[in-house]
């Protein structure tokens, strides 16, 4: 797999991709308006999605590869219609364009659960995605690139596998109906086989039909597990990632910033960092400085060398004062109450009971630590990061470097890690303020594991307080109370540069849409005055919510001397039949009603997120008063499984993320500085500790799910859920490695 960067303006115009008699096709209605990022006035058909030239295919999706294979399916999408053989699929990225806006990211913005939206109301939300096209809402995250990209590109095969006929059919003499596609080639009834590649050019002066795609019985590459043409690259090292970028005359650099995030720098002295060989400038960033050397390691060592007088931090200095801002939210107005239904506040029953659960801020801890390479030639500058979002990146720069963002070109290569981290921009602003002090010089700055743990826009600290009340075995109240900083003003002003307003959802999200039938169900949401940086991590705020929300219905469950999985069953079944099938899925799939090994707790959750229930029963067993996460049962239920093996991956890959989060994951705070600084300090589950998994996908759910943040929330709560029913001892504040010995 390639990226973008590496073919330019002049590559599709000359050389061994020429696209002199190439093509492109897009047949979406709303991208028309669109300029085509390809430069088709140049003499060439170019459309955003596809080129079809003397080399081959070639599918550009406009979304980001971070690991969750989302290239794939989208370019699947498009060849499935357009008959080519999947081995002979090249797959770009795509450069910075209005024309892949991400129309599925404001479906989040209608109300009410996405389990319960009516069709006229999914409707009204394509008609509302158009609004990313003007805002160049360019975005990879939330769960929505094949939400998004699944018809639209279905849409473009199809069209461009017809006008390609329609060529043929001219050059044949014959009637278009009378030809078929296969292959890469159209082909006649008396077996001619014309390439694409020898049609394109005539294609590309024919109006491209609206066409229906194909109905899923026709499939040959959709729901099958495809080869992922960027995994050999990646295991054999010649993957190029962000960090890899090299261009002649490259310095580089490194940073050293406030270690009290939004603090200032009131002085440096360089003089011990131009000590160390190999460094050559120290320059004043702002909140820091970035060291310029030869290489990588001398500017680390540099910038780790460089004497700073810190100010301090506009935020309480430890976890006491953060604690306390969080439980003082709970004494002013809710900010949002997202579900209200019966009378919470006269609703009573048999049993009441209460209880309070606590989460710390969470890094992304990315493998790929934050980097970007920015050259700038004294008017424009050219920007090569790993990054979530390109436009955004082009604003971030292009502000530090002082020029208009359209004079700021992105390039984005592969991600090391994304998880939410790379949505943000802060490292691309360093890169450009970099440059910017070098003219002409392109500089690669890369920061040390400890300034990006240490720098990042966190996970949310969170407070849940929950009552509830149980009858005749049934839950009938539901009561949540949610304290947690804003998350959606800052970090939405940050990706559109506009102000936001209203309830921050997040702060409630995972909590007040869950598929349960309870008569008297409440969530209410309260902003905490806190000024530590945050931002979207795997499933954002179902990720603190989901841990809070299933961890109380199974203390419900117990008050209510039921058993967790089948009571969760019946307020499910009374809401949502997809939500009723996964719980089902991991209740045969763990033999959940099968008697126990000695020794062993079981635990269940299942959390709706980004468009997909999610179910998971986990396992853990007593080795000598260490525990073991044993077993995982994930079922999930996207609609469409497009790659069962992509979709699977994602599972368990984002149940993994969960698991060591719950565990080990916690950002603390002293003097206003984060103390863990790197994996030593912010550990995840090793492979020797990660439970054998099974996954199973449904297709019960009506509309297409997200995959890569709906395995994460229920992770959390099925592990405590498993641990009290071992041990007895109800975990209600993370991480858990505080209360509890893991097997490592």
């Amino acid at each position: 797999m390639s990226t973008l960067g590496k073919i330019t303006r002049r590559a599709f115009l000359v050389g061994s991709v020429a696209v002199a008699g190439g093509v492109a096709f897009g047949v979406y209605q709303v991208t028309k308006a669109v300029p085509n990022p390809l430069h088709p006035e140049d003499g060439t058909a170019l459309n955003p999605f596809l080129i079809i030239d003397a080399s081959g295919v070639t599918i550009v999706t406009g979304r980001a590869e971070m690991g969750q294979g989302a290239q794939v399916t989208l370019a699947a999408c498009l060849a499935e219609e357009l008959d080519v053989d999947w081995e002979s699929v090249r797959l770009l990225h795509g450069p910075a364009s209005a024309a892949y806006y991400n129309g599925a990211l404001l479906e989040g913005a209608l109300p009410g659960p996405d389990y319960a939206r009516p069709d006229w109301q999914r409707s009204i939300a394509e008609t509302m995605g158009v609004v990313a096209r003007p805002l160049k809402l360019q975005f990879t995250g939330g769960s929505t690139s094949i939400r998004d990209g699944y018809n639209r590109l279905r849409q473009v095969g199809a069209s461009a596998r017809e006008v390609l006929k329609a060529a043929a059919a001219d050059r044949l003499g014959v009637a278009a109906a009378t030809l078929r596609t296969e292959s890469g080639a159209v082909i006649a009834p008396d077996g001619t086989r014309l390439p694409y590649a020898d049609l394109a050019e005539a294609a590309a002066r024919l109006d491209p039909p609206q066409v229906d795609p194909r109905p899923a019985s026709e499939w040959r590459l959709l729901g099958t597990a495809l080869p992922r043409p960027d995994i050999p690259a990646k295991v054999n090292g010649t993957a190029q990632f962000g960090i890899d970028t090299r261009l002649p005359g490259m310095k580089f650099a490194s940073v050293k910033r406030s270690p009290r995030l939004g603090g200032t720098m009131q002085g440096f002295d360089p003089a011990p960092a131009l000590a160390i060989p190999g460094v050559e400038r120290v320059i004043d960033i702002g909140d820091g400085v970035a060291v310029v050397a030869r290489n990588t390691w001398a500017a680390i060592q540099g910038a780790q060398a460089v004497t700073c007088d810190w100010g301090p931090a506009p935020y309480p200095a430890d976890d006491a004062g953060i604690t306390e801002r969080l439980l003082a939210a709970f004494d002013g107005s809710a900010d949002s109450t997202m579900r209200d239904d019966g009378d919470a506040d006269s609703a009573n029953g048999e049993t009441v009971i209460e209880a309070e659960y606590r989460l710390p801020y969470l890094a992304h801890a990315t493998m790929e630590p934050m980097n970007a390479t920015a050259l700038f030639d004294g008017n424009t500058l050219e920007l090569w990061s790993p990054n979530q979002g390109p436009f955004i990146q082009a604003r971030a720069a292009a502000e530090a470097a002082g020029i208009d963002a359209a004079d700021v070109t992105v390039h984005t290569a592969f991600l090391g890690g994304g998880f939410g981290r790379r949505i943000e921009a802060d490292y691309a602003a360093i890169a450009a303020r970099v440059a910017r002090a070098m003219p002409g010089t392109p500089v690669n700055v890369t920061w040390s594991r400890e300034e990006d743990m240490t720098h990042d826009f966190y996970r949310p600290a969170a407070i849940a307080r929950m009552k509830g009340a149980v009858s005749n075995g049934q839950a009938v109240l539901f009561d949540a109370r949610i304290a947690s900083p804003a998350l959606m003003g800052p970090a939405g002003s940050r990706m559109t540069g506009l102000p936001m307003a209203g309830p921050d959802r997040s702060i409630v999200e995972g909590g007040f849409d869950q598929p349960y039938a309870i008569p008297n169900y409440r969530v209410r949401g309260y902003k905490a005055d806190l000024a530590v940086p945050v931002g979207f991590w795997r499933s954002v705020g179902s990720s603190h919510n989901g841990f809070s929300h299933e961890s109380f219905i199974d203390e419900l469950a117990h008050a209510a001397g039921q058993d967790p999985l089948a009571f969760r069953l019946v307020l499910a079944r009374g809401e949502s039949a997809a939500a009723a099938g996964v719980l089902e899925a991991v209740r045969d799939m763990s033999g959940w009603d099968r008697p126990k090994a000695p020794g062993t707790g079981r635990g269940v959750a299942m959390v709706w997120s980004f468009g997909t229930p999610v179910a998971q029963v986990i396992e853990v067993r007593d080795e000598g008063g260490a525990i073991r996460v044993a077993r995982a049962w994930i079922a999930a239920d996207v609609g469409i499984p497009l790659d069962p093996g992509i979709l699977a991956a994602q599972m368990e890959g984002g149940m993994l993320y969960g698991l060591s989060a719950a565990i080990h994951g916690r950002i603390s705070f002293a003097d206003g500085r984060v103390q863990q600084q790197n994996f030593p300090d912010y550990d995840a589950l090793r492979i020797s500790g990660a439970p054998v998994t099974e996954v199973r996908l449904l297709s019960n759910n009506p509309h297409i799910g997200g995959a890569g943040e709906p395995g994460t929330p229920p992770a959390a709560p099925a592990l405590t859920n498993a641990l009290f029913d071992l041990t007895g001892v109800r975990a209600r504040e993370l991480p858990l490695e505080r209360q509890f010995t893991f097997v490592l």
